[in-house]
């Protein structure tokens, strides 16, 4: 049975910068593409961020430049590091496997709260 931890979210001041964490276990990871996805009060989950299992990142336009997606494979472990950090990044993060269907996705983790605010 898959399960997701994500932990390392916090409050920041904008322009900062945090690592977040996903392990996941009850899956080998490196056989899926893995995401982080955020969904901020009131809006809808939105992807932020995927990774290949060739380790080829993609990035919403919102993040890009700014949001560095890895893996370490051998840790189950999926990462997110966010820098120059904006009040509207202000979400809770999720990572989860990520495919073109992954609204219909049924599991979530419990996420972890990212506060940007001075």
């Amino acid at each position: 049975q898959v399960h997701l931890v994500e932990s390392g979210g916090g409050l920041v001041q904008p322009g900062g910068s945090l690592r977040l964490s996903c392990q996941a276990s009850g899956m080998i990871l490196s056989l899926y593409a893995m995401a982080w996805y955020r969904q901020a009060p009131g809006k809808q989950r939105e992807l932020v961020a995927h990774i290949t299992t060739r380790e080829t990142a993609t990035y919403a336009d919102s993040v890009k430049g700014r949001f560095t997606i890895s893996r370490d494979n051998a840790k189950n472990t999926v990462y997110l590091q966010m820098n120059s950090l904006k009040p509207e990044d202000t979400a809770i993060y999720y990572c989860n496997r990520y495919n073109q269907n992954w609204r219909n996705i049924d599991y979530w983790g419990q996420g972890t709260q990212l506060t940007v605010s001075s």
